[in-house]
């Protein structure tokens, strides 16, 4: 179920990315169709030349909030790791719906975005305590990865 989930939520990414409201819209099958380049979530992220890949100013803010809950999660050692996950998926929903991004930037971050996804479902659905610590400790990890290829 949680794939399922997942490789919806990919294809919500493939298909609102470049879009915009006066484009031809394609339907979810055929912009899979035309991104089947996205398929390398275990490909390892590269720099663009040593240097981070730029990301559009309006992605940034949302994926820049979601770090800022998770930190504030861990400092203030909260436990509902349900509300976090649903903030957590809220911001990466809007990170998404924000993207217009193209190229070997929007390639490499696609790279970055799957397991993070996966990540924040994961989290979702987990019920044991312990376990739920150590997800949002990969996700505190992944936007630290993020901050290490993006800008």
């Amino acid at each position: 179920m949680e794939k399922i989930i997942a490789i919806l939520v990919c294809t919500m990414f493939i298909w609102s990315c470049n879009q915009s409201p006066d484009s031809a819209a394609e339907s979810p099958a055929e912009e899979i169709e035309n991104h089947d380049d996205h398929a390398h979530e275990n490909e390892p992220l590269e720099l663009n030349n040593g240097e981070k890949w730029v990301v559009n100013e309006e992605m940034k803010p949302f994926v820049r909030r979601g770090h800022e809950l998770v930190h504030g999660f861990i400092a203030e050692r909260r436990s509902d790791y349900h509300e976090l996950a649903e903030q957590l998926t809220e911001q990466n929903n809007q990170l998404i719906q924000s993207c217009t991004m193209e190229g070997k930037s929007h390639d490499e971050l696609h790279k970055w975005l799957h397991p993070h996804l996966e990540l924040v479902q994961e989290l979702k659905n987990e019920n044991d305590a312990a376990e739920a610590d150590k997800i949002v400790l990969e996700i505190q990890q992944s936007y630290l990865e993020y901050q290490d290829y993006f800008d």
